[in-house]
């Protein structure tokens, strides 16, 4: 029975032991997926050793779940001679990821080792640009033919059905590869031999092959489509996105948003494998960007030192104040992201979604203002708290607005969304929220 208890740091320890036997019977105990993970998490020096400890059959399994970072590593490590079986087995989407990781000479030569079928294949998945759902769909499919019979079919899911990703939606095409519908094995080997084929399919929900690989994954996860049909611009089919490869789709554009929402960018390995330079790259940037923009709060405070001198009490509300509009921001900007990334929104809803965030903003600062007129009215006088309280409201109200407002300009502007992170939004609302304040005290408290 497989350990449960072991892990990447047990291979580690034995591995700088010296102990490759038992690393070796260790690892022999794990499913192959199990044993990617362990390499995926291993320091590089020693995936490279643990990887060749293994069978060659079972090699070429755990090469197929490495993530492309392990592949690109074992690659330059190993040589292609080493890996080259284990190339030439990965599905042509999963090739055409690791190779868009990998320096142009070594993709160049991997691509000239495999067979003109899957040479065929890769180059097809290669066709389509970053990001867009070509990339990711598997051109190696099994289909059927809407006149034929389902004997005709059954028969052809039976010759080819090992060498595809998925045979349990199978695409039906007329014999200009037009896709006609889609159908399960299920109703095939449930229908009469000599039934067509066209009686069984129902309508498809088919991507273009250059539509966004990310809303083409959260729909076909959100509707639990098995295999969603993929065509190109004459809806041809050309290849298909199945269901997991549409989760991972989804998983990485999490990462991506979940480190940007940060102020970061995604690392490519996991943390204890990466260097310091590494992470000092992913966050350095957004440092910069973010430094550069506080800069306009600090203007912003040196335009009104006078008013601060002359009312200091007002100094005491500016943190409040600048937490209120960051974070009401960045509640705006999350749901709305995440409105865009499940195709609740789109760009051309700009004036709903501004209308509605403009309510919702106004609402919370009317909460949230009179609130503040009570308290600071208590404690200062009530001339402070009307300028709390119009202040939280105008504040609430702009976050809000603007928040929900910059995810839909990014995807207007093919920028991802994520980059309008919380951080970035929060110095934004800083410095008009300022203005806001000290414009309001100028006024209500003729100083």
């Amino acid at each position: 029975m497989a350990s449960p208890t072991v892990s990447a740091h047990d291979i580690d320890d034995l591995i700088d032991a010296g102990e490759l036997a038992q690393t070796s019977a260790y690892l022999s105990t794990l499913p192959h997926h199990d044993v990617a993970a362990i390499l995926d998490r291993l320091p590089r020096k020693h995936s490279g050793i643990a990887f060749r400890l293994l069978p060659k059959d079972v090699a070429v399994d755990v090469f197929d779940d490495l993530s492309p970072r392990s592949q690109r590593h074992l690659i330059d490590d190993l040589g292609t001679t080493a890996v080259a079986e284990a190339f030439d087995n990965l599905d042509p989407d999963d090739r055409a990821e690791l190779l868009d990781e990998l320096p142009a000479a070594v993709a160049n030569t991997l691509i000239a080792d495999l067979t003109p079928e899957e040479r065929d294949a890769t180059g097809v998945v290669l066709g389509y640009p970053r990001g867009s759902v070509g990339r990711r769909m598997s051109p190696e499919i099994v289909h059927a033919y809407v006149d034929e019979p389902v004997a005709a079919a059954l028969a052809r899911v039976k010759e080819r059905g090992a060498e595809v990703e998925t045979i349990y939606t199978i695409p039906v095409i007329n014999h200009h590869r037009v896709l006609e519908g889609v159908v399960s094995l299920r109703d095939l080997l449930l229908a009469e031999p000599e039934t067509p084929v066209g009686d069984l399919m129902r309508k498809p929900v088919a991507a273009a092959a250059d539509d966004d690989a990310e809303s083409t994954a959260q729909r076909c996860v959100d509707r639990g489509i098995l295999a969603m049909p993929v065509v190109d611009s004459e809806n041809r089919v050309v290849g298909v996105l199945t269901l997991d490869d549409a989760v991972e789709v989804i998983e990485q554009a999490r990462d991506v948003d979940e480190a940007r929402a940060g102020a970061s960018e995604p690392l490519d390995e996991p943390y204890l494998l990466a260097s310091v330079f590494s992470i000092t790259r992913s966050r350095i940037v957004w440092l910069f960007v973010l430094a550069i923009s506080a800069i306009l709060t600090v203007n912003v405070l040196e335009i009104f030192e006078a008013t601060l001198d002359e009312m200091v009490a007002l100094a005491l509300f500016i943190p409040l104040l600048t937490g209120i509009g960051g974070n009401t921001g960045s509640q705006a900007a999350v749901t709305v992201t995440r409105a865009l990334a499940v195709n609740d929104v789109a760009p051309r809803d700009v004036a709903r979604v501004v209308g509605k965030e403009f309510r919702v903003g106004l609402t919370l600062g009317v909460s949230l203002g009179l609130v503040g007129f009570v308290v600071a009215g208590l404690v200062y006088d009530f001339r402070i708290g009307t300028v709390i309280g119009v202040t939280i409201v105008s504040i609430c109200t702009m976050a809000a607005t603007v928040g929900g407002l910059m995810p839909l300009i990014a995807k207007s502007i093919k920028v991802d969304p994520a980059v309008f992170s919380t951080p970035f939004i929060s110095t934004f609302c800083d410095a008009t929220g300022l203005l806001l304040y000290f414009m309001i005290a100028k006024s209500v408290l003729g100083i």
